[in-house]
C-alpha cells in the first residue's frame, strides 16, 4: 500500500456517482439499495450514505470514514448500514481499492438459492472472474456478513450473499464494479444454460488449466478454479 495511487477527493465523489447510476440503470439495485465504497488514503473511504438511492446521489452526501469506523466528514447523513462488511474488506486485504454492493436480478437468485457460480463452462469467467462463491446467509448490517466475507476478500474476486445479492472489490472500484457485471452476466449464462436449454458442454480439465495459465500468464492472481 505504501506506493498506493490514491484518488483525490473530488475525483472519488465523481467516480462514486458515476457507478451509482450505472447501478441503478442496469437494475442492479431498486429504490436504495445496495453500497459503494473507494479507498481514498491508506486508512480513509468514502462510502455511500444509507436511505439515498444510487441513482440520485449528490457528491456531499456522500460519507468519509476511516476504517476504524470513525464519521469524518457526512454532510448529515449516516453511512450505508452495511459499511461493516465494506471496512472489514479493506482491513483483511490493503490491495482492495473498491467495493460494490448490489441485488442484479440473476446473482441475487442464485444467491436465494444458494448456489455458487462454479461450473466451467464460460472461458471469460474463467480467465477474468474464477469462481463466485455463495456464503450462508447472514442478517444484513450485522457482524456476521462481514465475518462470512472476510475468508475469500484475498482469494476470490467477489461472493455471493446468501438470500441478499452480490459483493465484489477491486483494485480499483472501476475494476470492482466490472466484476460485478462478469457475475452477472456469468450467473445469466448458468440460469440459460443450466435451467432454460437445460444443457452445457463443460470444459475439462486440460482445457481449465489452459485458462487458468492465460490468466497467470495476464498477471490475474485471484478467482480460484471452477468445477470441470
Amino acid at each position: 500500500m505504501s506506493e498506493a495511487v490514491f484518488p483525490g477527493d473530488g475525483e472519488a465523489r465523481e467516480e462514486i456517482l458515476d457507478i451509482g447510476r450505472r447501478m441503478y440503470q442496469k437494475n442492479y439495485v431498486a429504490a436504495n439499495d445496495g453500497n459503494i465504497s473507494l479507498r481514498i488514503a491508506r486508512d480513509v473511504i468514502l462510502v455511500t450514505p444509507a436511505g439515498v438511492s444510487k441513482g440520485f446521489m449528490k457528491a456531499a452526501q456522500l460519507v468519509k470514514m476511516s476504517l476504524d469506523g470513525t464519521v469524518l466528514q457526512s454532510g448529515g447523513l449516516k453511512p450505508s448500514s452495511e459499511v461493516k462488511m465494506h471496512l472489514r474488506l479493506y482491513l483483511e486485504n490493503t490491495n482492495i481499492m473498491g467495493v460494490t454492493h448490489a441485488h442484479p436480478p440473476v446473482c441475487t437468485s442464485f444467491a436465494i438459492a444458494g448456489v455458487s457460480l462454479d461450473k466451467a463452462v464460460y472461458s471469460e469467467a474463467i480467465v477474468n472472474l474464477g469462481v463466485i462463491p455463495c456464503v450462508p446467509y447472514k442478517t444484513p448490517g450485522s457482524q456476521g456478513v462481514p465475518d462470512s466475507v472476510a475468508p475469500y476478500c484475498r482469494d476470490y474476486n467477489g461472493v455471493l450473499l446468501g438470500n441478499h445479492g452480490a459483493l465484489s472489490w477491486g483494485a480499483s472500484l472501476t475494476e470492482a464494479f466490472f466484476r460485478l457485471e462478469s457475475m452477472e452476466h456469468y450467473a445469466t449464462i448458468l440460469m440459460y444454460t443450466g435451467n432454460i436449454i437445460g444443457k452445457a458442454n463443460v470444459l475439462n480439465r486440460d482445457q481449465v488449466g489452459e485458462l487458468i495459465r492465460i490468466r497467470e500468464r495476464l498477471g490475474i492472481t485471484t478467482g480460484s478454479v471452477p468445477l470441470s
